[in-house]
């Protein structure tokens, strides 16, 4: 059991606190409530790009990491398609060096032309990089658009296109900043070596000052149901193996649809001894590398799977292999022992989230911006209550033609 208190600054500003004598050091983590999902299809990539400005300095913190450094911490942050988390982790007696960087950068971020131009740069090469110059890299670019017509996670969280980041100018930077990067629109967690009313105490006295942001928040489109089969296939590229992802939409983060669909991901794919790992790959070796997982977005998402070919193996028959698979699943009942093995991995991948302070940290914000901080306790719960009957059912609702779109990406031809 993770014991933790929660309060509500006066601008806005939701505070969790975890007290954990066993280290001495103490997790901030600033979850800000912007991802991908919440940017314009003309401007994508900026919930991104201001994961790297935050860092370039702010009205009285010329340099960020040194600041960090210097107090023997450590920092990092990252983007998804719902938000953008940033965390320092530091020695508990120089907590304030913490929260005094991090209100800074909240109150009154660096919107210098410069800071603007070097980091836009350092986006597009990554753009570039990850995306364009990496095998497999523009998968995501071509099947998100594929399944999602109207929902903006049709986008990666780097964004469309590097045009999007090049023509970003400084009044867009501030625009999206005043809508999103505010006190009532984040969440603050601390996990370590600090009492609840010192943390409480030292957040007020950082933050408290900071005014909230009342912005009309833009309405994000859901996705209208798929009726129908949706294929693309991408022709010679510069890959070793042709690769095959066929994605289905589910259920959101908080549904417990998301549940289930996450067994069933574990059973098909978790380990060695998983169907698609035994059947496909070490059987008849149709398969290089084959995957289950879903994405886990706070909205409706995707159950995808993912494979690399062998040599030999036609991306026809990968295809087929791999709907007979999901054929099988839901034709088979699964036994109770197939299921227990999965949720006791489930189960234990929880425990030991429940160990590191500064998992706690995120975590607990994280389920904060659900909506609901005491999954951090009940999460397994919701495991558990998965059934093989509660499996059949779902596997025969996601698992259909028309929800499934499928993308075939094939190595040039000798």
């Amino acid at each position: 059991m993770i014991h933790f208190n929660r309060t509500l600054l006066r601008n806005g500003l939701t505070v969790l606190c975890n007290t954990d004598r066993n280290t001495p050091f103490v997790s901030v983590n600033i979850l800000y409530k912007v991802g991908s999902r919440n940017e314009q299809d003309t401007r994508t990539g900026f919930a991104h790009l201001f994961e790297h400005l935050m860092f370039g300095g702010s009205a009285h913190v010329e340099d960020y990491d040194r600041h960090v450094q210097l107090a023997g911490g450590d920092s990092n942050a990252y983007t998804t398609n719902d938000l953008t988390n940033y965390y320092i982790t530091i020695p508990a007696d120089n907590i304030e060096t913490a929260l005094w960087l991090e209100s800074d950068r909240m109150a009154a971020l660096n919107f210098s032309q410069h800071a603007l131009d070097v980091q836009k740069q350092v986006v597009i090469e990554e753009f570039k990089q990850r995306y364009l110059n990496n095998p497999y890299g523009d998968v995501w670019l071509k099947l998100r658009p594929l399944a999602y017509q109207v929902h903006p996670y049709r986008w990666p969280t780097i964004g469309m296109s590097p045009e999007h980041i090049e023509k970003a100018t400084l009044t867009d930077v501030k625009n999206f900043f005043h809508h999103y990067y505010a006190p009532n629109n984040a969440i603050i967690s601390l996990s370590g070596n600090i009492e609840t009313d010192k943390a409480f105490s030292l957040v007020e006295k950082w933050f408290g000052d900071i005014p909230a942001h009342h912005l009309p928040l833009p309405e994000i489109p859901g996705e209208p149901l798929q009726t129908r089969e949706r294929r693309l296939v991408i022709p010679d590229n510069d890959v070793p193996a042709d690769a095959i992802y066929k994605v289905y939409h589910m259920g959101g983060r908080t549904s417990e649809n998301f549940y289930t669909c996450d067994i069933i991901s574990d059973i098909l794919s978790n380990g060695q001894s998983s169907r698609l790992y035994v059947n496909l790959l070490r059987n008849s070796r149709l398969f290089s590398a084959i995957d289950a997982y879903v994405s886990g977005d706070k909205d409706p998402g995707l159950f995808i799977f993912s494979g690399k070919l062998s040599e030999g193996t036609t991306i026809g028959q990968a295809d087929q292999a791999i709907e007979e698979e999901i054929e099988k699943f839901i034709r088979d009942t699964i036994s109770e022992r197939e299921l227990q093995k999965v949720i006791h991995k489930t189960e234990s991948r929880i425990s030991f989230s429940e160990i590191n302070y500064q998992t706690k940290a995120t975590n607990l914000a994280f389920f904060e911006f659900l909506n609901n901080p005491e999954l951090i306790n009940t999460e397994a719960s919701h495991y558990l209550a998965v059934t093989p009957e509660k499996i059949k059912t779902t596997a025969i609702g996601t698992f259909r033609k028309e929800n499934c779109s499928t993308l075939w990406y094939l190595k040039k031809k000798n």
